[in-house]
């Protein structure tokens, strides 16, 4: 049995690794900070070797709540990081040079178990810097930890706190993808001439692959009332049957008090269509269940009296809301009805 791969297998193995050169110039991992006094929001990014972005105002507010200024020498990771990157470049072009698919799964079986060491390490870091905290600080809410997010969203106090990979991680995510591709392909391809092959021998980078990228998918948030606030209106958010959201294709969530306010944010232009993933509202006959807004039917009434006066409450079926204006002193409505009337 041709143990060999393909000669276009070969430069796509030597494209993926090549790549890989991109993280010595683009940051690999981003933390961004959104709060009412920063609606633009705080960015540290994670290089390989080094931390960029606001880091000194982040330092600068964490002072007050007893956390550990973020510094280079709290990483002694920075040291060897380009090194490990040098070696998975280098074995990448043994693969291609050598083209041999066992050579191809150990450099995959590799990439995973050095992917997932790194998301361990940095969640050991994230765990001390947000549970050692000075018992001086100004400011201290008791059993209060700060550790920040791994990936995706976590509220911390008033600030949102968002972890995802940046340029760099994201090509080194493509990278490890292609190179999965790649094996894929192959494997696809000499199954039939490959009686004695185990599937078995492969099934852990397939369901390590799976689980990242399930990890990442987009998804409505629950309120947490008297602790979340209006992204548009600044308001907290109190009513729990008036509340919607935008969450966008990379996570983000933009919670919302009223219909009124996600309505006037979407028209603000402050995300393009391509970006938002899902626009929810809230169930109006149960808390935090969630509602596409295209699937939604409207009920909309002055006495419903609702935070910025929508007065406009959201049901899963057009015959709940009827049922709900059995009196006749509201109108129904879909939501390009009443996406089209705000002005």
């Amino acid at each position: 049995m041709n143990n060999k791969l393909s000669v276009t297998s070969r430069i796509l193995v030597a494209f993926a690794s090549g790549a890989l050169i991109a993280v010595f110039f683009l940051p690999a991992w981003r933390i961004d900070l959104f709060a009412p006094q920063y609606p633009e929001g705080l960015t540290m990014n994670i290089w390989i070797n080094g931390l960029s972005g606001d880091v000194d105002i982040i330092n600068g507010l964490n002072h007050y709540i007893g956390m550990e200024h973020i510094t280079v020498d709290m990483f002694p990771e920075f040291k060897y990081l380009p090194y490990v990157v040098g070696f998975f470049m280098l074995l990448g072009m043994i693969v291609a040079i050598t083209g041999n698919r066992k050579f191809l799964l150990a450099y995959i079986g590799l990439t995973i178990l050095g992917g997932a060491l790194a998301m361990w390490d940095f969640y050991q870091w994230g765990y001390k810097y947000g549970h050692n905290l000075d018992p001086k600080a100004p400011i201290q809410v008791p059993g209060m930890s700060y550790q920040p997010p791994l990936i995706g969203h976590k509220r911390l106090l008033n600030f949102d706190s968002y972890s995802f990979p940046d340029v760099g991680g994201w090509i080194v995510i493509g990278a490890g993808c292609l190179a999965f591709a790649v094996w894929f392909a192959e494997w696809y391809k000499h199954r039939k001439a490959s009686k004695k092959f185990k599937t078995t021998t492969f099934a852990a980078p397939v369901i390590l692959l799976s689980l990242f990228l399930s990890s990442c998918s987009a998804k409505p948030e629950p309120f947490k009332y008297g602790q979340d606030n209006c992204h548009f209106c600044k308001m907290g958010i109190m009513d729990p049957k008036y509340g919607c959201e935008v969450i966008t294709k990379k996570s983000k969530v933009y919670k919302f008090d009223d219909l009124v306010c996600m309505i006037n944010f979407l028209k603000s232009g402050t995300l393009a269509d391509k970006e938002i993933s899902q626009r929810v509202v809230i169930n109006f006959e149960k808390e935090n269940d969630f509602i596409d807004v295209e699937k939604a039917t409207f009920w909309v009434n002055q006495q419903l009296r609702s935070p910025m006066g929508s007065n406009a409450a959201a049901f899963s079926s057009k015959q709940a809301a009827e049922k709900a204006n059995s009196t006749k002193e509201g109108t129904l409505h879909t939501w390009e009805e009443l996406f089209k009337s705000q002005q």
